[in-house]
């Protein structure tokens, strides 16, 4: 069985469960962030589609970790000098290890198959989409706008910090309510007649908005959110994780177009009046423009505008902010301690060698034993951890094909495979039979 197809496998296995995790995790700690602003809570949603995409890709040996961490806080908490203790583990740990039948060869090809026909599906509706958005901004007709409205928008491009001149205005008959496309310039599409059909204040509301998407460079931000979640771009939860980043975006935005015109119940109120004028609203959600009214969410919105400001500040808000932080910390951690490792067919290892059986290491009785020597060197730098072996115990019980599945450093490497290798164990009894050898 091909390792890719394994990887394949595991990472579909493991993204079935880390990524819902990471949805809950985040789901509680956006409902806390909340209260510091709606620009903590959109960190937090972007932290947690990264979170999605890269946990279940990743494989880190957590009680590695953890011992490392130990032993570095003890080092510096402890002046003395560390008395060191050697330790040998044979066989592999892992928090969980699934070892298929080999007759799973053909499905977990076909599975890994399915995968790249679906990450090859959703990255050409990427660049589709990616390349209709620009044919929309090429035919788009230019717009000259009037003095009055030229002057409204370099009064909000101030207001904003965006220069006003750097931003082109055209029309486009193909939305249904102003938008925002351009990775290194700026373009702001409204449908035909729709700015001389707005009252000032809306008018304003509509160009502050779409100002603020400029200023923070949303277009190109979600391209890369669009591309950094392919991976994972099947899962259910990433869905609604990408739904939850266009939502906290928006307000965002809000919070920062309603401090550029006249407050937030002005604001609030123009949404309000724009929603009938544009009751289209899924065009721009198809392509990667981002409008006023991208986030189907008004309603919320519209509260968070008019509710008294709760906002907190100074030591409260970094509690806040430290505790969304332990709730990543402690997804993070959970994923990648019940991660779990897909492993070569056992049938198909022992097919291999017939005359070998798969025994666990405490079933296991060592009659001679080599305790190892904790290297000189290792305790006086104060270094910690585990050097794991993997060895195949003879039909007389000696030790052959020795070898390290997890290193420390070469002297400690080296301090446990010349004690083991002269270990001797009692022979084994599978069903009256005793075995020729065996693997620990």
């Amino acid at each position: 069985m091909r390792a890719f197809d394994l990887l394949i496998f595991a990472h579909l296995l493991n993204s079935l469960w880390q990524v819902p995790l990471v949805f809950c995790a985040a789901l509680a700690a956006s409902r806390l962030g909340r209260r510091a602003g709606a620009q903590m809570e959109h960190l937090v949603w972007v932290s947690a589609l990264l979170l999605e995409t890269m946990l279940p890709l990743c494989h880190l040996p957590m009680n590695d970790l953890w011992q490392r961490a130990i032993g570095l806080a003890f080092g510096l908490f402890d002046g003395s000098a560390a008395d060191g203790e050697a330790r040998v583990i044979l066989g592999a740990v892992s928090p969980a290890r699934l070892a298929l039948p080999w007759q799973t060869a053909n499905l977990l090809a076909a599975s890994s198959a399915l995968y790249l026909l679906g990450l090859l599906y959703f990255t050409v509706r990427l660049v589709w989409s990616l390349f209709t958005t620009e044919s929309l901004r090429r035919r788009a007709m230019p717009l000259q706008l009037n003095l009055q409205t030229a002057q409204r928008v370099g009064r909000l491009g101030i207001n904003t910090g965006l220069a006003s001149a750097t931003v082109r205005f055209a029309i486009s008959r193909e939305i249904s309510g102003p938008a925002t496309v351009g990775l290194m310039r700026h373009t702001l599409l409204p449908p035909p007649g729709l700015l001389d059909r707005l009252e000032s204040e809306d008018l304003d509301a509509v160009i502050a908005h779409e100002f603020a998407h400029m200023q923070r460079r949303d277009f190109a931000k979600n391209l890369l959110y669009s591309v950094v979640a392919l991976p994972a771009a099947y899962h259910p939860f990433m869905f609604l994780t990408r739904t939850r980043v266009a939502e906290a975006r928006e307000l965002v935005c809000d919070a920062s177009a309603a401090k550029t015109v006249g407050g937030r119940e002005s604001y609030a109120r123009s949404l309000f009046r724009l929603a009938p004028m544009l009751p289209d609203r899924s065009a721009p959600r198809i392509l990667h423009a981002i409008g006023i009214l991208d986030a189907n969410i008004l309603e919320r919105r519209v509260m968070y505008l008019t509710r008294r400001s709760l906002e907190v500040k100074g030591a409260h808000r970094l509690a806040i902010a430290a505790t969304c932080v332990l709730f990543a910390f402690a997804a993070c951690a959970s994923a990648l301690a019940l991660r779990i490792e897909v492993t070569e067919p056992a049938l198909q290892a022992a097919n291999s060698n017939s005359s070998s059986v798969h025994v666990k290491a405490d079933a296991l009785e060592a009659i001679k034993r080599v305790p190892p020597v904790y290297p000189v060197e290792a305790k006086r730098d104060r270094i910690t951890g585990s050097v794991i072996l993997a060895a195949i115990i003879g039909k007389d019980g000696t030790v052959d094909n020795l070898k390290v599945t997890k290193s420390l450093r070469p002297d400690c490497d080296k301090s446990a495979l010349d004690p083991v290798q002269q270990w001797v164990y009692n022979p084994f009894f599978s069903t009256g039979i005793q075995s020729r050898s065996r693997r620990a």
